[in-house]
């Protein structure tokens, strides 16, 4: 009779521990009411090979009219007043500013005894720009000071040889136009130049000028909505107005292809670089030491990619993946550029070489094995040197250059904020930290795992995983997936704040490297694309399958996120398994794929996605589009971000997705969308901006995975 009434307390004191484990997890906030706004819908019906596609938030395609404002106001108005009742938002914040507040370096640029570099230190909207010498530090472009909100942005910048003259182009409000200007740094004066309407452009200099790219002005009102065409390179001369800027080099046939210019170090060849797309171009180039001389192709057709490093004399040094899906390094005679002449210096790996630098006498290739960066050195022969020691095992290089034998290179972890580090690579050593932040982040707590799973049609996929060391796998665990899956975009490992905080909360963070990256080169990104896109999809739904099955989490901890063509891959992914997850967070997504290639560069992005004007790939589309797989189920919890001035992926798209979810929702989950103004794409935000959107999500994804925040 004893063993039983045993048994029976022992079964209790579990109970009673499982409940208080469960209360550390887990609370029942109260349910906070939503009534959206009303959104019209008006009868537009697009006829696609026969069949019949409603669009009735079309209307919200123009930014520009008063019932879209209407309707951008009364969303958000409903989103913040939902966001305004999470109790613990404000402890949110308070510990994201001291988070984010911690000095970030760039890569420094060497021009001779100065050395030029971005510096944040930690809560400053933007980076500036500095200069030192010996032990003398100044100042040379503050972005601050130059818009009291924080929203004017550094979009690149490029020293003239000599190192008098500095050209940066400003970024306003988050688009991706920009404007050029120019200082002396010898008078630190601010020239009288003024360059507008470039976008997708480099600054390259040439004698008493630069090389760049732009667009004639658009139509008035359609400057972040309209068809990007006709993109041409100019040469400005300094002192000039732009009207005087020569024209270089355009294609009056073809709209729709892009021209990227830039010059040798010694400034001897202009390189010209024609696309159609988000990947392959044709190449061309122009000896400027010659008088009149005219540009000569080296390869015309789209089906791979090219990219000059450098050049020795006439010898130009081309990174490619001509023949090579893992990428080599061949050399072009200027003199004899035909194919039958040219000439491979470093032969494809096993590995993705994603770049190469010629520093000194050296190339530093920057290689990737299994989504995690490493640094070859090979002599300017092609023979291997040496391989540069990391810090970790799991990280990225986000950039590196360097002048002589100095090599710099930055290097950030999941658990580690992006450092800067130098290397001697004229001989064997170690990296020495050079610009290390410190921050309040305390990373000995917490580990990175590579883990491997099998996607739907078997192919083994990999995976990050964050977590703290002492990590319990009893299927409770708040879970934070994000993926991108295209355009050959490699997702490495990355510091962010933002997942520091839902790390430091015992949360887990989770990296998919899905089909369509570039992870394992050309091969990977193509099964992912065009008629081959569902991959992707299959992919990421299998990483969150993968982690309910192995009790990292459940369906109602895990929460999803993806920018961009990630916000695509969530939108997707959350109405072909809405069951799947909790939350979904899609950012700036491309939602619409039946219009996407009406606006703006949309139209380069069809050899990804492939386009509805051809038959077979609309059906594709329209079978996995977001915006119009949407049906009356229960959708995850979901908070749509995007951004009044994005004129890389129209807002329009978010707009129409969240008007055809909250229509459709038929359980209790939020369906909500939070628009920034003033505000793009992502590049150049400043960073109050990035902290408040961190805190929403974040207290959103908490709140919604009935997560306990002290």
């Amino acid at each position: 009779m004893k063993y039983p009434k045993i048994l029976s307390l022992f079964v209790v004191c579990l109970s009673i521990v499982a409940c208080k484990k469960s209360q550390q997890h887990n609370t029942n906030y109260d349910k906070i009411t939503l009534k959206y706004p009303e959104t019209k819908q008006e009868n537009v019906i697009d006829n696609y090979f026969g069949v019949n596609i409603s669009d009735p938030y079309r209307w919200l395609e123009d930014p520009n009219s008063e019932a879209t404002k209407e309707w951008v106001e009364a969303q958000n108005e409903t989103t913040f007043g939902y966001l305004e009742k999470i109790p613990f938002r404000g402890k949110v914040e308070k510990r994201l500013n001291k988070l984010w507040n911690y000095e970030r370096y760039s890569v420094p640029t060497i021009k001779g005894a100065k050395t030029y570099f971005l510096k944040n230190d930690g809560l400053q909207n933007q980076p500036i720009l500095y200069v030192q010498e010996g032990k003398k530090t100044k100042e040379i472009l503050n972005p601050n000071q130059l818009q009291s909100d924080g929203t004017g942005a550094i979009g690149g910048y490029r020293f003239s040889k000599d190192g008098t003259f500095l050209a940066y182009a400003m970024a306003d409000g988050g688009s991706d136009w920009r404007r050029i200007y120019i200082k002396n740094l010898e008078t630190d004066e601010t020239m009288t130049d003024e360059v507008r309407w470039v976008k997708f452009s480099d600054i390259s200099w040439a004698n008493n000028g630069f090389y760049y790219s732009r667009y004639p002005a658009p139509e008035q009102g359609e400057e972040l909505s309209g068809t990007n065409e006709f993109h041409q390179v100019y040469y400005h001369q300094l002192g000039t107005k732009q009207e005087a800027d020569k024209l270089v080099f355009a294609d009056r046939t073809n709209a729709k292809r892009n021209f990227y210019a830039s010059t040798t170090k010694d400034e001897r060849f202009l390189i010209i670089q024609a696309v159609e797309s988000t990947s392959g171009n044709a190449l061309y180039f122009k000896d400027l030491s010659l008088a009149d001389n005219l540009f000569e192709p080296i390869y015309e057709t789209f089906e791979y990619d090219f990219k000059v490093i450098g050049n020795i004399d006439n010898q130009l040094f081309v990174l490619t993946n001509h023949k090579a899906p893992m990428n080599r390094v061949i050399v072009i005679d200027a003199e004899k550029p035909a194919e039958e002449n040219w000439i491979e210096l470093i032969a494809e790996g096993e590995n993705v070489l994603q770049d190469a630098k010629m520093i000194g006498d050296k190339i530093v290739g920057k290689y990737l094995k299994n989504a995690v960066n490493q640094l070859i050195v090979f002599s300017n022969e092609g023979e291997y040197e040496q391989a540069i020691a990391l810090p970790e095992d799991y990280g990225s290089i986000s950039d590196f250059d360097g002048d002589g034998s100095d090599l710099y290179f930055a290097f950030q972890s999941f658990i580690q904020p992006e450092g800067i580090y130098q290397y001697d690579i004229s001989r064997k050593g170690k990296a020495t930290a050079y610009k290390i932040p410190k921050t309040t982040f305390d990373a000995s707590k917490y580990t990175t795992r590579q883990i491997f799973y099998y996607s739907k049609d078997n192919t083994k996929v990999p995976m990050f995983v964050t977590h703290r060391k002492d990590l319990r796998l009893d299927s409770n665990n708040p879970t934070w997936l994000y993926g991108y899956g295209g355009f050959n975009i490699s997702i490495t490992p990355r510091f962010s704040p933002e997942k520091a905080y839902f790390l430091e909360k015992g949360g887990i963070y989770a990296v998919a490297n899905i089909r369509g990256g570039g992870e394992f080169g050309e091969r990977w990104h193509k099964s992912g694309t065009v008629l081959q896109k569902q991959n992707v999809f299959d992919d990421f739904i299998a990483a969150g399958e993968h982690l309910i099955e192995k009790k990292f989490t459940s369906s109602e901890k895990l929460a999803i996120e993806g920018r961009s063509n990630g916000g695509l891959l969530v939108g997707a992914c959350m109405t072909q398994r809405p069951d799947l997850f909790k939350v979904a967070l899609p950012g700036v997504g491309v939602l619409d794929m039946l219009r996407f290639h009406k606006f703006t560069i949309g139209w380069a992005w069809t050899t990804d996605y492939g386009s509805s004007e051809d038959s077979i790939q609309f059906n594709y589309l329209y079978n996995y589009s977001p915006l119009h797989n949407i049906e009356k189920t229960n959708y995850p919890a979901t908070m749509v971000t995007t951004a009044d001035h994005d004129d890389r992926v129209v807002p329009a798209h978010s707009y129409k997705f969240t008007s055809t979810l909250q229509a459709n929702q038929q359980g209790e989950n939020p369906i909500l969308i939070r628009i920034d103004t003033k505000a793009g794409h992502g590049a150049g935000k400043p960073t109050a901006m990035k902290i408040a959107e961190a805190t929403d999500k974040i207290s959103f994804v908490f709140y919604n995975l009935n997560h306990v925040v002290e």
